[in-house]
């Protein structure tokens, strides 16, 4: 049981915290009143407010529509002012633009096309909404005005600017010197700067809106005719210096002279390509060198056509970049075809003049006339490249006139080395043209000096030898291991060898004909004489040249049988002194006893052999010295070898002979000395003597 006084205690504290809970919960019943009364005074707050938007809202709408409407046609009235004034302004188009439409575009292409801007919408304007509107026909007619001027303004801008290139400035265009900066190289300026924006703005528009192309002929025929003068006037010019000066200038000589402005390479697309003339001071020195001592004539004639074909690749390349700004892509290869046509038949023509020119050189066997078609066919050749590139997208025919020029050449040569071959071998003996001394024919110089300027031209000639299928003619054999190798090499060493056959040819033709010359002359030592010179020169010019090594590509032993040869005639030279110092040899001399007298039989036989000795060598040394050995080297060696044989014959009989009692006057038969007999032999092939 709980004590009395625990219990009391319980029962107090139970009491104070129900009477705190009553507190409470008196305070929550009138804190929910006074929310209850604040809910109701706000919801009728928020009533008011909504009443009083309601009508504001029903006050303000109707405003706000009749505004909007207000604005709305205030708009509208602007509009249609506005399209008022647009309309208006196309019929005073007429009036605002025909001034400057009759005044023409020069000195203010700008405006003047603003003008054409204007007539042309106007015209757009009353074909869409008043076809039938006299001002149609007005703006209509302005407009074709206006296209026309512009045409006229195209062709004038021009005709006035466009000027033939200066003959000194293609000179240094393509002469390759190299004191010229590869940076800062020459560029043609055809247009001055601000003249070529304009002719490209009227062809741009007379392309866009003009929908004209009567202007692309215009272009190319102007710039044909300075083409073609170009390349003329640079012709001409070589035939002036040439009579005047007798020395044209030729890059081959650097001179750097400009008379004609130039500009640097302006960037523009499309323009990258770099179309370098090669191979030019090349082709020249060949030239020089094949026609030394040629006409003059022929020489600037030769000379002119290289420049003229380098100057060609070079102005039609110029030509084209400047081509590519001013006519429409589309239009571009064609026009620049035909703007090519008057320069590139020029060149072809006179190609083919060169052509027949040889043709009648062969006929009349002028073969050093012939050769003038080596460096052009070569530089032709070299060049090709560049006048591919340059011809690129133009007309087969065009393409093909090059080739076609190269292929005539290369036929004429073919024919000029065949006939050249066969004339050596058929050449007359003719006796007034043989020379009296026994010296080299003029026959054997020519043949020499054709063929030591074929060098400069091995794989030019070599191609004319293979283009004619010469390869069979002369049977030439092919290594397998070359077949593998590159199609250039391959031909190459195909051409050397044929080169090498046709040379071969020509010496053996050369050295028939020179037996066969050699019997004109009576004399058997002044035949070897002949023959003994001719193979000399011969031998000596091979190897004075590269000759010797094309002639052992396919003869190994060419050199050993020249010398061979030489020794032969040599040898039949000698025997010519056999019938003098036979008069003093050892056979059937009488033989005697010192102290003992000769009888008259034996005195008779040793002056016979004293006179016959004397007669003998004075006749060879008069015959003998007028005739010729012009190779020191070897005129020394004959006489020496032949004067150290008769010295010693002679040396050996007058030792035995000198002191004996033969005659009474011993000097008409004693009459040389052995000293003298050599002093007689040194005078020989010595007209000067």
């Amino acid at each position: 049981m709980i004590p009395p006084q625990e219990a009391s205690a319980r029962r107090r504290e139970i009491e104070d915290k129900l009477k705190q809970e009553e507190e409470t919960l008196s305070f929550i019943r009138d804190s929910l009143e006074k929310s209850d009364q604040l809910t109701k005074n706000m919801v009728s707050i928020l009533s008011s407010f909504e009443s009083r938007l309601m009508k504001l809202e029903n006050s303000i709408i109707p405003v706000h529509k009749q505004t909007e409407n207000l604005q709305r046609l205030q708009e509208n009235v602007e509009k249609t002012l506005s399209c008022l004034d647009h309309v208006i302004s196309y019929y005073h188009v007429a009036s605002d633009t025909e001034k400057i439409i009759r005044e023409g575009p020069t000195g203010r292409l700008e405006e003047y096309l603003g003008s054409m801007a204007k007539i042309q919408k106007a015209v757009e304007y009353f074909q869409d909404n008043s076809p039938d509107s006299p001002e149609l026909n007005k703006v209509k007619l302005l407009f074709e005005r206006g296209k026309e001027s512009l045409e006229s303004e195209f062709r004038s801008l021009m005709t006035r600017h466009s000027k033939v290139v200066s003959p000194v400035l293609i000179l240094d265009l393509i002469s390759g010197d190299d004191e010229l900066d590869v940076s800062e190289d020459v560029v043609l300026e055809h247009l001055p700067e601000s003249v070529l924006q304009d002719v490209i703005r009227i062809s741009r528009w007379l392309v866009e809106y003009g929908h004209n192309q009567d202007f692309m002929n215009v272009y190319y025929q102007i710039r044909s005719s300075q083409l073609d003068r170009s390349i003329k006037g640079l012709k001409e010019h070589f035939r002036k210096c040439s009579s005047s000066s007798g020395v044209p200038y030729s890059p081959a000589i650097p001179n750097k002279r400009k008379d004609t402005p130039t500009k640097k390479p302006v960037k523009r697309p499309g323009h990258e390509h770099d179309f370098r003339v090669k191979h030019l001071p090349e082709a020249l020195n060949d030239k020089h060198r094949l026609l030394a001592g040629r006409d003059d004539t022929l020489d600037v004639e030769t000379d002119a056509y290289i420049h003229c074909v380098s100057a060609f690749v070079r102005l039609a390349q110029s030509e084209y970049q400047l081509l590519t700004d001013v006519i429409p892509e589309h239009h571009q290869k064609k026009t620049f075809d035909s703007l090519i046509q008057d320069a590139l038949d020029g060149l072809i023509l006179e190609g083919d003049n060169i052509v027949c020119a040889a043709r009648k050189a062969i006929m009349r066997h002028d073969f050093p006339t012939v050769l003038t078609v080596f460096p052009i066919l070569r530089h032709l050749k070299q060049t090709k490249p560049e006048f591919d590139q340059v011809l690129q997208g133009t007309a087969a025919s065009t393409k093909n006139k090059l080739p076609s020029l190269i292929t005539s050449m290369e036929t004429i040569g073919a024919k000029a080395l065949e006939d050249f071959a066969d004339n050596i071998k058929n050449d007359p003996d003719k006796e007034y043209n043989m020379p009296k001394d026994g010296t080299v024919h003029e026959l054997t110089s020519n043949a020499i000096l054709f063929l030591q300027q074929l060098l400069d031209f091995q794989e030019t000639a070599g191609a004319m030898l293979a283009s004619q299928v010469l390869g069979d003619t002369y049977n030439i054999p092919l290594d397998p291991r070359e077949t593998s190798s590159s199609a250039t090499s391959h031909s190459s060493v195909v051409s050397r060898r044929l080169l090498s056959t046709y040379i071969c040819k020509v010496l053996g033709n050369l050295q028939l004909n020179l037996l066969s010359k050699s019997k004109v002359y009576e004399d058997p030592a002044l035949s070897a004489i002949f023959l003994h010179n001719n193979y000399n020169y011969i031998l000596k010019s091979l190897e004075k040249s590269e000759l010797i090594q094309l002639v052992a590509v396919t003869q190994k032993t060419a050199e050993r049988s020249y010398r061979e040869h030489i020794e032969q005639q040599i040898q039949t030279y000698q025997r010519s002194w056999v019938k003098v110092t036979d008069y003093i040899t050892e056979k059937n001399l009488p033989v005697f006893q010192p102290g003992v007298k000769l009888r008259d039989k034996e005195r008779q036989m040793i002056k016979e052999r004293f006179k016959g000795f004397n007669d003998g060598l004075e006749e060879l040394c008069k015959i003998q010295k007028a005739w010729a050995i012009p190779d020191t080297e070897q005129r020394d060696k004959i006489r020496q070898a032949q004067k150290n044989v008769v010295k010693e014959t002679y040396g050996a009989f007058l030792h035995r002979y000198g002191g004996v009692p033969f005659t009474k006057n011993p000097e008409k038969y004693i009459k040389y000395r052995v000293e003298q007999v050599g002093d007689m032999i040194d005078r020989l092939f010595d007209t000067s003597a």
